[in-house]
């Protein structure tokens, strides 16, 4: 303490106080080399309070010693240098070497530090100017219950704070919510003295006071793993067997973008209800933050599946549809879907020397689709026995060159097929269709076709060409190679006998 009193008692730049600018500089540069580049702007504080002292003695060199303003002045000129020292040192030791070996402190209780210091060089400075802390202490004692009862909120607040820094039941970054309402969803931007700020999936910024959050039962769905599971409900009719639901459910959910793999989605039957069976579809998905696009996507393609197998999600019983129609009309009805169908397979050039009657026939046993975007209509490599024509909507033809590795070789749109190969021959499928958008397909299968081939032999021999012909561009494509008319593919002739024995044609 010698040297404080010899600093305050000096009117010019002393030894004493040459000692304490000495180190302060020493300090604020030692702070600056080992801070890292993102952070060395911190060292400005210290700085300035430096500066400030130097203009704190300038200005007592030019005060008479008489002067009572001199002392005063000397003792704000003591406390900035000392703040200087105390700020670089915490700059030193805690913000860097020490969360360096260990690990770095929660702001709150840096910034609990960094006051502390403050009001330990406060102290320093009163002792130098002669007034003991301790009396001060005793004669505040009602000021001090007085502010006490008046922050009593705040302090309150702060304490929660600092409970929350010590046992981290969330983090800076984690999605947590604090009660019931589906709104206080929130990734956590910063826990600061009085509260936390968090930001919803609308963008609105949400601050909570840390004695509410303290006192109420946080949900944190990114600990401890960043992977959350994730529910979507769907009821489906009595007369749909459970084992067929399920199936559905599950083939909806697995190639949704944003499902995991692993842990694999799975579906149970919830409950019974007025409705029908009510399913639970559960699934985990790492981006917590696209939850809702992620769930919206499974129950499209769930409506999408169940629709195409036959099921529509029951109504409430409450819900009364009255619709009128005759025999008339639903024959006129009937009529047009026919006409539609019969006009989209006059588009396909194989199916082109059929007879009106017979392209009849195939349209009234053909089946109408619908598929969501995204969704394959059929995957490369598993078996099939079914010709697809494009109605409306638009997909793509995927070929899968290995893992991660896919190509788009062609867009369909209206009118144009695809699948003949496997209907004709029952080989498995040679590239994988999706839809590139929602698309309706017409679907032709075996058992339909069957009596159609069995007694055309002019259709079978168009139908060896145009499938030879679209299996060598998949090969080319496949393989990387230019097309070659002379090279390795099915002749015509072998190929219509694929198709006779896979018909159990002679």
């Amino acid at each position: 303490m010698d040297w404080i009193h010899e600093l305050l008692e000096s009117g010019r730049v002393s030894s004493a106080s040459g000692l304490g600018i000495l180190t302060a500089l020493v300090l604020i540069l030692a702070a600056r080399l080992v801070l890292p580049q993102n952070e060395k702007q911190y060292t400005r504080g210290p700085l300035l309070l430096l500066v400030l002292h130097l203009v704190s003695v300038l200005i007592r060199a030019l005060l008479p010693p008489s002067a009572s303003a001199q002392r005063t002045v000397a003792l704000v000129g003591l406390f900035l240098l000392l703040a200087s020292i105390g700020r670089s040192a915490f700059l030193l030791l805690i913000h860097s070497l020490f969360a360096r070996r260990f690990a770095r402190m929660p702001k709150i209780v840096e910034d609990m530090i960094q006051i502390g210091v403050y009001i330990l060089v406060a102290l320093l400075t009163l002792r130098a100017a002669g007034v003991e802390p301790s009396s001060l202490l005793a004669t505040s004692a009602l000021l001090t219950a007085v502010i006490g009862l008046s922050l009593q909120d705040t302090l309150g607040n702060m304490f929660a704070g600092l409970a929350i820094q010590a046992q981290r039941p969330f983090e800076v970054g984690d999605w947590i919510q604090f009660d019931e309402n589906a709104a206080h969803v929130g990734r956590v931007l910063e826990i600061n003295w009085r509260a936390t700020k968090m930001i919803t999936l609308d963008l609105v910024e949400v601050t909570v006071p840390n004695g509410t959050l303290a006192k109420a039962p946080i949900q944190n769905f990114t600990k401890p793993q960043r992977i959350a599971r994730r529910g979507v409900y769907v009821t489906a009719p009595y007369a749909a067997p459970p084992a067929h639901v399920r199936s559905i459910l599950l083939e909806a959910t697995r190639h949704v973008p944003g499902v995991l793999d692993t842990p694999e989605p799975d579906v149970l039957l919830f409950d019974f209800t007025e409705r029908g069976g009510l399913y639970w579809i559960r699934f985990f998905v790492r981006d917590f933050e696209r939850r809702d696009p992620i769930a919206a996507n499974i129950r499209e393609r769930v409506w999408y599946g169940l629709r195409r197998a036959g099921y529509s999600i029951p109504p409430p019983l409450r819900h009364v549809e009255i619709e009128q129609r005759s025999a008339e009309t639903l024959e006129h009805e009937q009529k047009d879907r026919v006409e539609e169908r019969q006009k989209a397979i006059a588009g396909v050039d194989f199916l082109a020397p059929l007879p009106a009657e017979a392209r009849r026939r195939l349209a009234e046993l053909a089946e109408t689709r619908l598929y969501g975007e995204g969704e394959d209509i059929i995957v490369q490599g598993k078996s099939g026995d079914e010709l697809f024509i494009v109605e409306a909507g638009e997909v793509n033809v995927v070929l899968d060159r290995g893992p991660g590795a896919e190509i788009v070789v062609a867009t369909l749109g209206p009118g144009k097929f695809f699948g003949e190969m496997s209907l004709m021959t029952g080989e498995p499928r040679r590239a994988t269709v999706r839809a590139r958008t929602e698309c309706e397909v017409l679907v032709v299968g075996k058992q339909e076709f069957q009596q159609i081939v069995a007694t055309n032999e002019r259709l079978l021999e168009r139908i060896s060409k145009v499938l030879s012909d679209r299996g060598g561009e998949l090969d080319d494509v496949a393989s990387d190679q230019a097309p070659d008319n002379m090279g390795d593919r099915q002749s015509h002739d072998l190929l219509l006998g694929r198709i006779k024995r896979f018909f159990s044609l002679k």
